[in-house]
């Protein structure tokens, strides 16, 4: 179904990917995984024919493969509506037809003309695909719970979760073959996510997903493809994204005992090496030229030890000796202890909020307290984004009092990162949070992986995850101890997830956050806030 050979590809001097090979086989799952910025998007952009490799090349089969591909973090134009986009999903039906109808004419005089036959064929396939997909889109919306949604509404009102399901209902609707997914996972609720499991895994179509949803993984993947950061290659290892983290921890182990081994065959071989040669010179000094016998057995045995010395350096030198395992760069995440707040941190007291007009959720009353850790849970467009907005300050309450207690600093992060100003560098950007001179700032942000010349990247050309990281950086430099989080493992890799919610558990202050990850979830959460049919209810973990 597609073969990939030999493929490679550099920004300037900086490779991201260095010959990579694989295939995918029909209705094979395979998930793409490796840190933030070893070259995941790009690949799926190459393979979409949205970049073009360096060097190499990748073949689909047939020719014509019917391919979707979700980008991540794809945006709407300002201007659509819902019937706007779903019309362009479905293709231009009235515009076929009329070239089908240009096509047949021209066929009459020309019966012969092969070319002008295989224009008509194609046009012929994409309207009875195009057809299919107008007659499947009712269904397909439903399944993605978005058929209530009006053809006038704008797409800039949708929830991140709606518009993520919208872009997975216009791929749907072309009735690919093979899906490319960059990140499907992200803002989509509970039962989305469980749709989109059980629907991938009954699908017949291909998937390459990258992901950081570990359950996700778990539940979808049949083959794992590991981009390493390090040597841009790609390996890999069969089942699912548990059984991939133990293959990686039994090679490690492995690796680790025979660079031991190694390191202690070496020493024993210097030690060696250096006995020889200070026997030899012992017997040489303690010797006269009467006795060259003896002489000549030292000569040559010291000859014997330095032969052994420079077969020992080209080993050391070479690729046949095992390197020493090392574990990768992963953010080194500390909270500087946050001031002690009030033990009553946020209070909800007959709450109504929405937009001007509009209200989303009305009578909502709830007392988050000091060092409680809740997950904000519920549908997509039940309120979620708009109850932490309120709570943070930035939507006015429509009715009823929203209000932090006493000694409360809140730090907020949004879901689609809007916080950050792509006119600014990275540096700049973090020196703006925080009261840190050029060197403190940059040693600051090497702990959340920005390296000496990343710090100078333009927020508008880091990737999604390195802006994720830098959101981070800047809400704990300005000693917050009350945090508002809208979806903050989006983007961030799963060492990265992994280290975030390690930080979370040693945060000495107040949590609430909007997650969908269930690992995260189950780890971190001392309560759930669940929205359910317009209310808001407190479940204690």
């Amino acid at each position: 179904m597609l073969v990939v050979h030999h493929l490679s590809k550099s920004y300037g001097i900086a490779p991201v990917l260095s010959d990579i090979s694989f295939a995918i086989n029909p209705g094979e799952k395979i998930a793409l995984v490796g840190p933030n910025g070893c070259g995941k998007t790009t690949l799926l952009r190459i393979l979409a024919g949205q970049e073009h490799a360096d060097s190499g090349s990748y073949q689909f089969n047939p020719p014509d493969l019917s391919v979707g591909y979700l980008p991540q973090g794809s945006s709407f134009n300002a201007d659509d509506t819902f019937a706007d986009y779903i019309s362009r999903a479905e293709g231009d039906l009235p515009g076929l037809s009329l070239q089908l109808e240009e096509f047949a004419g021209q066929l009459m005089h020309s019966p012969q003309n092969s070319d002008l036959q295989r224009k008509y064929d194609a046009v012929l396939s994409q309207i009875e695909e195009r057809s299919s997909a107008a007659a499947s889109a009712p269904a397909v919306l439903a399944s993605l719970g978005l058929e209530h949604l009006p053809g006038d509404l704008p797409l800039s009102a949708l929830s991140g979760g709606q518009k993520t399901r919208l872009r997975l209902a216009g791929i749907l609707l072309t009735n690919p073959r093979l899906l490319l997914l960059d990140e499907p996972t992200n803002h989509l609720d509970f039962e989305m996510l469980e749709w989109l499991e059980n629907w991938l895994l009954h699908s017949r179509c291909a998937v390459l997903v990258v992901s950081h949803d570990r359950a996700f993984l778990d539940h979808v993947a049949q083959t794992i493809l590991e981009l390493d950061a390090t040597t841009h290659t790609l390996k890999a290892y069969t089942g699912n994204y548990s059984d991939y983290l133990d293959q990686k921890e039994n090679e490690r182990n492995k690796q680790l005992a025979e660079y031991r081994d190694q390191e202690m065959e070496i020493r024993r071989m210097k030690q060696d090496i250096a006995r020889t040669k200070q026997q030899s010179l012992k017997v040489e000094l303690s010797t006269t030229p009467r006795q060259p016998g003896i002489r000549r057995i030292a000569k040559k045995v010291a000859k014997k030890a330095l032969s052994r010395e420079k077969k020992l350096d080209r080993y050391i030198e070479s690729d046949e000796r095992v390197d020493k395992p090392q574990d990768s760069w992963q953010m080194k995440m500390d909270f500087a202890s946050a001031p002690d707040s009030g033990r009553d941190v946020l209070i909800l007291e007959h709450l109504s909020i929405g937009y001007a007009q509009t209200v989303i959720l009305s009578n909502l009353n709830a007392v988050l307290r000091y060092g409680e850790r809740a997950a904000l849970v519920g549908p997509n467009g039940c309120g979620k984004t708009t109850l932490l907005r309120t709570a943070g300050g930035s939507l006015p309450v429509l009715a009823g009092r929203c209000r932090l207690g006493a000694n409360v600093i809140p730090g907020y992060i949004t879901q689609e990162q809007e916080e950050l100003d792509s006119g600014f560098n990275a540096l700049t950007t973090f020196q703006r949070s925080a009261s840190l001179n050029e060197t403190d700032s940059r040693a600051f942000l090497h702990k959340y992986l920005f390296s000496s010349d990343d710090v100078f990247t333009p927020v508008g050309s880091l990737s999604f995850g390195q802006r994720a990281r830098l959101t981070l950086a800047c809400l704990v430099a300005r000693g917050c101890n009350f945090l508002l989080l809208d979806e903050p493992l989006n983007h961030l890799d799963l060492p990265s997830r992994a280290q975030f919610e390690q930080a979370l558990m040693d945060f000495e202050g107040t949590i609430l956050t909007v997650v969908h990850d269930r690992y995260f979830i189950q780890r971190y959460a001392t309560s759930l806030w669940q929205i359910e049919n317009g209310k808001l209810i407190e479940i204690k973990q």
